[in-house]
């Protein structure tokens, strides 16, 4: 592992300081992101939660660096993303980086053995057997191992990509509304195993939601509002976390 992949002790998982992300100039400038300062500590489950156009997803790509900032900071550990070459950040991302999506990204002519080392065989790296074989009991896939997508239910293709997020021992697993797609019944077996990779793994995990009873599966809650950081919630209940988006989301009377 190269030097600037080495993460001090004590450091966030990842930590944005002053996080700015500007679209667009002129008229069509629109400001995703206004000065976030946020961390997101390690071994804990943090879900970001906001109005839709507030910035979730936003700031998930800029602290995955799949996205570039405007101004401010993003770190992963204690490496600055804006400090890398693409060659770096690419190795930073595969190294140190896991990600859950909506969409599953599955390869359909896969197995879901095949699915979830993905990443270390593209990457030249054998998996650890004695860690899969932890995380496939985790997501509790071992009897679906030689199936393909296709063959698997909606969560089960979901376990598959969460189980990728996970194989490669990331410092941090970014999920983007990973229950977007499942039924409520799914959404809860995927919210168990992301729940469960935190408690039984040591894992830290950062999830996009809208839904207040995903967010309670969290340590923490963090919510935007028009690209700012504007509330958080510790041990939430979803009734709790309802409350505060409504109070967010409360319209204004409309004029005639």
């Amino acid at each position: 592992m190269s030097p600037m992949l080495t993460v001090p002790a004590g450091e966030p998982a990842a930590r944005a300081t002053d996080l700015t992300k500007v679209y667009g100039k002129g008229d069509t400038r629109v400001t995703a992101l206004d000065a976030v300062s946020v961390d997101f500590a390690r071994g804990r489950f943090t879900a970001v939660m906001g109005p839709s156009g507030s910035g979730k997803s936003t700031l998930m790509h800029c602290m995955a660096g799949l996205d570039s900032l405007s101004s401010g900071s993003a770190r992963i550990g204690g490496v600055e993303l804006a400090s890398l070459t693409d060659r770096e950040l690419t190795a930073l991302r595969r190294e140190k980086v896991g990600f859950v999506f909506q969409g599953f990204n599955l390869l359909p002519t896969q197995t879901a053995l095949e699915n979830m080392t993905l990443p270390l065989r593209l990457a030249g790296r054998k998996p650890d057997a004695a860690w899969l074989d932890t995380v496939v009991a985790t997501v509790g896939l071992a009897d679906r191992l030689a199936h393909r997508p296709a063959q698997l239910s909606g969560g089960q293709q979901q376990r598959v990509a969460v189980a990728r997020a996970l194989v490669s021992r990331p410092d941090i697993v970014f999920a983007d509304e990973p229950t977007g797609n499942l039924d409520s019944r799914s959404g809860a077996e995927v919210l168990g195993f992301l729940r469960d990779s935190v408690r039984d793994l040591g894992q830290t995990v950062v999830m996009v939601t809208h839904d207040p009873v995903a967010a309670a599966h969290a340590d923490r809650v963090v919510f935007l509002s028009d690209g700012r950081l504007v509330d958080e919630l510790h041990e939430p209940g979803a009734d709790a976390v309802l409350d505060r988006m409504l109070a967010f989301e409360t319209p204004a009377a409309p004029t005639h």
